[in-house]
């Protein structure tokens, strides 16, 4: 059975991006391209109306390859339901308040079933004291909570 794979905007924007020198950014992008090519295999991606939002903005160039990278995604809703999830996320201190944003990926993410919710953000999305947080939070309004994690957790043997 294919596993539901939410995309946040950080791994689409990992993608897309110039090369970097920066040998951890470079080591991300890697990352993020390997992670890419399963996505026609075991994986099913899909992004939010947040994530096409988000990777629409900033440079022309890069924000239309962005769009391009995800356009044959489904798209997941923002609902009101996830709304009130994600200020559960923001009141239950799995996300600071000031990035509401960051807890509405993981509602919508939460709220259409998703099994993992791949992201770069290691500051508030990917740290194991907020996935605690969240986890609870999510389980607590009646959700299955995704595993979080990065492009990098799909490296590997495969054989």
């Amino acid at each position: 059975m294919k596993r539901k794979v939410y995309i946040e905007t950080s791994v689409v924007s990992y993608y897309t991006g110039r090369a970097s020198r920066d040998v951890v950014i470079a080591g991300h992008q890697q990352s993020t391209q390997e992670f890419w090519l399963q996505l026609s295999g075991e994986l099913l991606p899909y992004v939010s109306a947040l994530v096409v939002k988000e990777a629409g903005r900033g440079d022309p160039e890069l924000a239309r390859n962005r769009l391009e990278a995800i356009n044959s995604f489904p798209v997941l809703s923002t609902t009101p339901e996830a709304e009130r999830l994600a200020r559960d996320i923001l009141s239950a201190h799995g996300i600071p308040e000031k990035y509401p944003e960051d807890a509405l990926h993981i509602s919508v993410a939460a709220i259409g079933g998703m099994d993992l919710i791949v992201t770069w953000n290691f500051s508030r999305i990917n740290d194991p004291f907020t996935k605690m947080m969240i986890r609870q939070a999510v389980e607590n309004a009646g959700y299955g909570c995704p595993e979080i994690v990065s492009p990098d957790a799909f490296l590997g043997d495969k054989t």
